[in-house]
């Protein structure tokens, strides 16, 4: 206990040491922090949830003996990326396919109408890739940024302090280590603040980063397995 409070009497001590602009700069530091905070555990429980869905459409889609079984009985399922290639390729197909109202469907279709079903696919997994990589920027930037700007602050603070000291010297003033340690210590507190900024930022980043590389590849290993099936179920062995 007396070494957490000795420790927080030091930090409220350097940061009463600060300049404003080191303080401006910690500030803006702190709000960096709660964004990437915010921001890895968004992403985090939606690349959750998306993994557990699309484990349980994967289940379900492969039990099914023909491509439109899902697709008929009208369900839904919201969040699920594998889902929506799903549906995107179905409702494309579906307009190939269907010859009229209260005809049946085609049997068969052209190699170039497969082609057009393969690039809606293609763009679907293209949109839901996108999707999940959405707002990873901004955490990318509080990876790369945080560092400089609390560089910038310990710089700025640095200068501050010299700059004192050498107005103190041209006065006749004696300066000692005792009047130039505040001014230092509070100049690196910004670098300390940077770098608890950007070193969690860069482990959740990189973590985000992987995760969403494996369900792009799951992605495109769904969307494979759907354009062949629709391939064996609907192109002709002549096409």
């Amino acid at each position: 206990m007396a070494l957490l409070a000795n420790a927080s009497l030091n930090l409220s001590y350097v940061w009463q040491s600060s300049t404003i602009e080191g303080k401006a700069i910690i500030i803006v530091l702190l709000l960096f922090s709660i964004f990437a905070w915010s921001i890895m555990a968004t992403k985090a429980v939606e690349m959750r949830r998306a993994r557990t869905l699309n484990e349980l459409f994967d289940e379900e889609f492969r039990e099914q003996k023909t491509v439109f079984a899902i697709h008929d009985r009208k369900v839904d399922v919201e969040g699920c990326p594998t889902f929506s290639v799903y549906g995107a390729g179905c409702e494309e197909l579906a307009e190939r396919v269907q010859q009229g109202p209260g005809l049946p469907r085609r049997s068969r279709i052209s190699l170039k109408a497969m082609e057009h079903v393969k690039r809606v696919i293609e763009g679907e997994v293209a949109r839901q890739a996108l999707k999940l990589e959405s707002g990873l920027i901004l955490l990318a930037i509080a990876v790369s940024g945080a560092p400089f700007l609390g560089l910038l602050g310990t710089v700025w603070g640095v200068m501050s302090a010299f700059s004192g000291v050498a107005q103190a010297v041209a006065a006749g003033n004696q300066v000692n280590l005792a009047a130039m340690a505040p001014g230092v210590s509070g100049a690196l507190l910004t670098t300390v603040a940077g770098l608890l900024v950007a070193i969690p930022s860069m482990f959740g980043y990189n973590w985000l980063v992987h995760n969403l590389r494996v369900h792009t590849v799951e992605l495109d290993n769904f969307a494979q397995e759907l354009v062949t099936r629709m391939e064996i179920e609907f192109l002709g062995d002549d096409e």
